[in-house]
């Protein structure tokens, strides 16, 4: 899409009362939100998400063993809305947003995805405790990925 006709849609968008628009062209697609205070970040639309792989039946004699994965997830986990690459600060060398340990309440920032050019800042839905950071920085992300396990 032409920055020229982003940069329209953001002067529109100014000079109204609309709080949000969404514009598709092709494959393209641009949201543009008004929102006092921080930035809001921009999400592009994902793909449907892929089937979870199904399990074999439970024995009906035997307790259930919780998966390893299900062990280490225990708690309230952050997932990576789409795909992209995985930041933990604002810049380089930059203090990140979150550390392990540290208490975090909804709507701070946790860390950065950038998608297409575009740095989404991720935002905390829950009350809590950064109890582990499951991706490294710089890392690629997939749609749906644990990122981080808040209790």
């Amino acid at each position: 899409m032409d920055i020229r006709k982003v940069k329209k849609l953001i002067e529109l968008l100014a000079q109204s009362d609309i709080a949000e628009i969404e514009i598709h062209e092709g494959e393209e697609s641009v949201r543009i939100s008004r929102q006092t205070g921080q930035p809001m970040p921009v999400y592009l639309p994902q793909g449907p998400a892929l089937a979870a792989p199904s399990l074999p039946p439970p024995n009906p004699g035997a307790a259930p063993a919780p998966s390893q994965e299900e062990e280490e997830l225990a708690g309230k986990v952050v997932r990576s809305p789409m795909v992209g690459t995985f930041y933990r600060a604002p810049a380089p060398g930059a203090k990140p947003f979150v550390e392990e340990g540290q208490a975090v309440k909804p709507g701070d920032i946790l860390c950065i995805i950038e998608a297409m050019k575009i740095l989404n800042q991720i935002e905390c839905e829950y009350t809590g405790v950064i109890k582990r950071i499951l991706v490294e920085n710089g890392q690629p992300v997939e749609y749906n990925q644990p990122l981080f396990l808040i209790a």
